[in-house]
């Protein structure tokens, strides 16, 4: 009987370990970037809705540039 529990156990360690590597890699690689999604809001955003999204992309890129720059090393 544990020996078929420990089975489970290490099966569904396996498969959970599996689609947590799967779902870094897509995050990683832009797998879930929608870029149809910008073009498609310009014929059905409002200019106010498309103005918000452009800040909101640049904020997250000034983010990306800080972080990166916290892990630069000194001259």
């Amino acid at each position: 009987m544990s020996g078929i529990l420990a089975l489970m156990i290490l099966v569904s360690l396996t498969v959970g370990v599996l689609l947590l590597v799967a779902l870094l890699w897509g995050i990683k690689s832009g797998q879930f970037e929608d870029y149809s999604k910008f073009l498609d809001g310009t014929k059905f955003d409002s200019e106010e809705a498309l103005n918000d999204a452009i800040k909101m992309e640049e904020k997250r890129k000034q983010a990306k540039s800080k972080k990166s720059d916290r892990y630069e090393l000194p001259d």
